[in-house]
């Protein structure tokens, strides 16, 4: 099963609390507070974020954290990849040495990089913005950034 790692689902509700407000300073309690979710994981996970450039935190009394960059050029991608890492399925799949011995005798490498790539994908095709959107359930869903529009019936 390919699954996402608890910090980094934490982290896309973090950042989608943060961009639904994006004017505002929002703390580690307050965004616990919000999310259900511990202080101290949500401190980490924003202090993290932090570092890796997609949150900016400002001291004093209307400080906290806010959006580095609008919330839709941010991709649920990048919010993965300051958290866990590059998005691999296998260590072959990371640019860079693998650690595997038989990486060269592998016949299904190129396989494995296709559905990286469409994974990759996938969750770069997902900006913040539409997960700071109240959903609807009723509605249709938005179109993905980067596909075409549909003809109007």
């Amino acid at each position: 099963m390919l699954r996402l790692s608890r910090l980094a689902d934490y982290g896309v509700m973090v950042m989608a609390h943060v961009a639904a407000d994006p004017d505002a300073g929002h703390n580690a309690a307050d965004t616990a507070a919000a999310t259900g979710l511990p202080g101290p994981t949500v401190a980490k996970i924003m202090a993290r974020l932090g570092k890796a450039g997609l949150l900016t935190s400002q001291r004093g009394a209307h400080g906290g954290y806010r959006l580095a960059q609008p919330a839709e050029v941010l991709s649920v991608a990048d919010i993965v990849t300051a958290l866990d890492g590059p998005i691999a399925l296998t260590q072959c799949s990371t640019s860079g040495p693998s650690a595997c011995d038989r990486e060269n005798l592998c016949v299904s490498r190129r396989g494995i990089n296709r559905i990286n790539n469409a994974i990759r994908g996938a969750l770069e095709g997902v900006t913040l913005a539409e997960l700071a959107r109240p959903y609807d359930f009723f509605a249709a869903p938005p179109p993905r950034r980067g596909a075409a529009a549909t003809p109007a019936e």
